[in-house]
Parts: structure tokens; C-alpha cells; sequence
């Protein structure tokens, strides 16, 4: 990833939050909830992307196709 996709990935988890957040407050209606919803399911599936393309890149770095533990 680079710096502007971090940026971006950082920024759209934010939003994502915002509209969960906004969601579980449930001090909207029906129709913005469900406009919330489909953009907080966009933004889930750009976040997906991102992360499995960082995903590729690290496994292309390692050069022999292992998997690491990045948590540890």
C-alpha cells in the first residue's frame, strides 16, 4: 500500500465507523439508514480490496509464496 492508500484506507475505516455508529444510534429514518448502510457496504468492500492487494504484496516480498503471522 502506498502512503495515499493508507491514507485512504485510514479514512475510509473512519467513515465506516461514523456511519456504524450513526446506525446503532438509530436517531434516523428508514430511507438514511438504508443510503448509510449501502455506503458503509461500499466502503467495506474498498477496504477489503486494499487489504488483500497489501496482502499480494507482502506475499511477493516474502518471494516463497509463506505466510506470517503479522499479528505476532
Amino acid at each position: 500500500m502506498t502512503k495515499k492508500d493508507t491514507v485512504n484506507f485510514e479514512a475510509s475505516l473512519e467513515k465506516l465507523e461514523q456511519i456504524v455508529r450513526k446506525l446503532e444510534g438509530g436517531d434516523i429514518n428508514l430511507e438514511d439508514s438504508v443510503k448509510s448502510f449501502e455506503e458503509g457496504i461500499g466502503l467495506v468492500k474498498e477496504c477489503q480490496k486494499q487489504l488483500s492487494e497489501a496482502e499480494l504484496k507482502v506475499k511477493k516480498l516474502l518471494g516463497n509464496g509463506e505466510t506470517i503471522d503479522l499479528e505476532s
